[in-house]
């Protein structure tokens, strides 16, 4: 698994080329008479500022537990994810706007170049995507994958850039306003990631349960370790790119408090080292059902 360092040099990466971008696009949108060109780099402008959030956010989640933050800081990671899709959806309604405006308003057909500059522009924004991806999934890092989803917007709205302005530069004067309907189109890609990526953030952040399998698993490993007659029940919850989880382990009620600490333990150690992410656990030990009871609560 990637580390936290390695997810903010990639989040640095990302910023970087998203200042670039936002530069380059609204600087050749502007001489070549492309608007849809300086809503995408306006787009990108909205970007360094989701990758700022992202990187700040990963930085604040690695930060240790303390006297305030008993459980650590890991909901910076999912509050920067948030923060992230919302994001998405105030660029789409700005582009939209301007989109808007540009189509009610008259103006010269885009210049050739821009073209060239759009295939650059889309080559380099998903490779971004797959990068930060990767990081985000290595680290299950809900806020890298918004900002990697941030690049793949970015991507596809060049690409609606890049239909239009062809369609009004091959089509002549009556087709002028094609770069503008096709930012205008791009938005709604935008709005459609932005919505699929607020719900998994809001989850983490609602301290939604992990899925089945995940705590199923942790729990056969929970009941694995000499000592445990059962798991009663557990609680599995994301913070940051970790786990958090709470279990009940039955055990033999004539054990003495030492001994039944001590299977906590190695509970608690055998889960912590299963590589799941789990970076704390809380063992709460109960005395084991008598066996055919046991059997009949596993039935049912």
């Amino acid at each position: 698994m990637k580390s936290h360092a390695t997810g903010l040099r990639v989040s640095g990466v990302s910023l970087a080329v998203n200042v670039f971008l936002a530069v380059t696009k609204v600087a050749v949108g502007v001489v070549g008479n492309a608007y849809v060109l300086v809503a995408d780099g306006i787009e990108s402008t909205v970007d360094i500022l989701s990758s700022l959030i992202v990187w700040s956010g990963l930085r604040i989640s690695e930060r240790p537990p303390d006297e305030s933050h008993p459980y650590g800081h890991g909901k910076a990671e999912s509050i920067a994810a948030v923060g992230a899709a919302l994001l998405l959806f105030g660029a789409a309604v700005l582009i939209a706007v301007q989109s808007i405006r540009e189509i009610r308003t008259p103006h010269h057909a885009p210049e050739w170049y821009t073209l060239v500059v759009l295939v650059g522009i889309v080559a380099l924004k998903e490779t971004m995507f797959r990068l930060v991806l990767r990081a985000g999934e290595e680290l299950d890092s809900q806020a890298l994958r918004g900002d990697a989803w941030h690049h793949r917007s970015d991507a596809l709205t060049s690409v609606a850039a890049f239909v239009g302005i062809s369609i009004a530069l091959i089509g002549g004067e009556r087709y002028e306003i094609a770069d503008d309907l096709a930012a205008l189109g791009a938005c709604a890609v935008i709005v459609v990631n932005a919505a699929r990526l607020l719900r998994p953030a809001m989850d983490e952040v609602m301290d939604a349960a992990v899925p089945e399998s995940t705590e199923a698993r942790l729990r056969e490993i929970a009941a694995s370790v000499e000592g445990v007659a059962d798991v009663e029940k557990s609680r599995v919850r994301k913070s940051g790119t970790g786990l958090l989880m709470d279990i009940h382990v039955e055990v033999d009620g004539d054990l003495t408090v030492h001994a039944g600490h001590g299977i906590a333990h190695a509970v608690k150690d055998r889960i912590l080292a299963a590589g799941f992410g789990v970076v704390d656990v809380v063992v709460h030990v109960e005395p084991a059902a008598p066996a055919p009871e046991r059997q009949r609560r596993i039935r049912s």
